[in-house]
């Protein structure tokens, strides 16, 4: 795999971009009362056969629209719909389960009149309870995407659980001297600790890429992406990523051995990666997002391996929420994580702060440091000075409402 650009200028941000950006997509949601509140079932559409590919939680209590969907993009790595419904994640729930789900794809081809392997169905909510297949059915009936800002909102609110914000990210890039969109929304703020991907994910482009190549973008971009956020050490039953790929953009097939595959790459990197971070922002009670960056690594994959182990240290995140500089528990998440390091050559900042130099404490002022740990944004810094490998990972303060909001799930 070619290692990505360093010029993001090749990259914009699109702004007020969503999923139905890119050229061939529209979306919708509906209310069908399986939530007390809030819409709870979407749809995806593309107005012709889009290159699928998709990364699953490796979970091995996996839901059952997992299996349906793993299925569907096996068959030609085709899709034209995804249908989504929240508050019901449909996973521990058996055969009854997995047949809901078979119904759930029949009924959106149809909607839709589409080949019933070209309609992926994901959920997600409260685990271990049968669909409400009543509500699904007529809500399924009922869903009239449109390629309009609304659409799109209205899709990005029917996937919400406990999240607090919409996610939705969208940048452009130049491919062949075409200009080529990737959008992307997002759920997911506790249960949140992904090995391959998010909560759930839902990733649009109108780039021209076959079906095995968008895999093999899609699977790197969450190592460096999905894969480094966690909220509370936790991997759902149901964590999913989906991305389609339109190809009305009409450039010449993307592969590895294009010129502009780094460019390509990037703009899905950014796009991932700023849906990972307004995950993390928005973890359940959150007041703060932390991003730790890792240099000095053996390689890229330790580093990331640091930095995620940092990130994800409940003493760590206790310490940021209470605005304690307590580099202690840094190098203590630095010394469990399994890299490969040197105990005595290990730098720490907090910020602009630096605590620790070649594993040396430094004097630093506690006013200042407590100050910056009011920020709302917290970067913590590594330097290992073993290698050349660099990573980051991104997390979120442990707060007293995380507890509250997940003592009451269910209620």
């Amino acid at each position: 795999m070619n290692m990505l650009s360093n010029k993001v200028e090749t990259v914009t941000s699109v702004e007020g971009g969503t999923i139905i950006t890119p050229k061939g997509f529209s979306a919708s949601g509906v209310y069908t009362a399986v939530k007390k509140r809030r819409l709870d079932l979407g749809a995806i559409i593309c107005e012709v056969p889009a290159s699928s590919a998709g990364v699953y939680t490796l979970n091995k209590v996996q839901a059952a629209p997992l299996k349906v969907t793993k299925e569907s993009i096996a068959t030609e790595g085709k899709l034209r719909a995804i249908i989504v419904n929240s508050g019901n994640a449909n996973a521990c729930t058996g055969k009854k389960g997995l047949e809901d789900a078979y119904e759930m794809r029949q009924l959106g081809a149809e909607k839709f009149t589409l080949p019933v392997h070209q309609v992926a169905v994901t959920s997600t909510g409260v685990i271990g309870e049968f669909l409400q297949m009543d509500k699904i059915r007529k809500g399924i009936t009922e869903l009239e995407p449109e390629a309009s800002f609304e659409g799109a909102n209205r899709f990005n609110e029917a996937i919400l659980t406990t999240d607090t914000v919409k996610k939705h990210a969208c940048y452009k890039t130049v491919v062949d001297g075409k200009e080529i969109t990737i959008g992307g929304v997002a759920k997911g703020s506790g249960m949140i600790h992904p090995n391959m991907a998010t909560m759930l994910g839902f990733v649009t482009t109108d780039a021209n890429i076959e079906p095995e190549d968008l895999q093999k973008a899609l699977s790197y971009v969450t190592d460096k992406t999905f894969n480094r956020i966690t909220v509370d050490g936790d991997t759902s039953t149901n964590d999913m990523v989906v991305v389609m790929a339109s190809g009305l953009a009409n450039n010449d097939p993307l592969t590895e051995e294009h010129p502009n595959w780094s460019d390509f790459l990037t703009a899905l990197e950014m796009t991932c990666e700023g849906l990972s971070k307004k995950i993390a922002r928005d973890g359940e009670g959150a007041t703060k997002l932390i991003e730790v960056q890792v240099k000095g690594a053996v390689n890229n994959e330790e580093a990331g391996k640091v930095a995620k182990q940092i990130v994800g240290s409940d003493l760590v995140k206790s310490a940021i929420y209470g605005t304690d500089a307590n580099w202690g528990r840094i190098i203590c998440a630095i010394g469990y994580s399994g890299a490969d390091i040197d105990p005595e050559t290990i730098d720490i900042a907090l910020g602009p702060i630096e605590t620790l130099k070649m594993s040396q404490p430094v004097s630093f002022s506690e006013e200042e440091a407590k100050t910056y740990l009011n920020n709302e944004n917290i970067v913590i810094k590594v330097d290992l000075h073993v290698g050349d490998g660099f990573g980051k990972a991104w997390g979120c303060d442990l707060t007293y409402d995380y507890v509250r909001i997940n003592a009451g799930y269910r209620t």
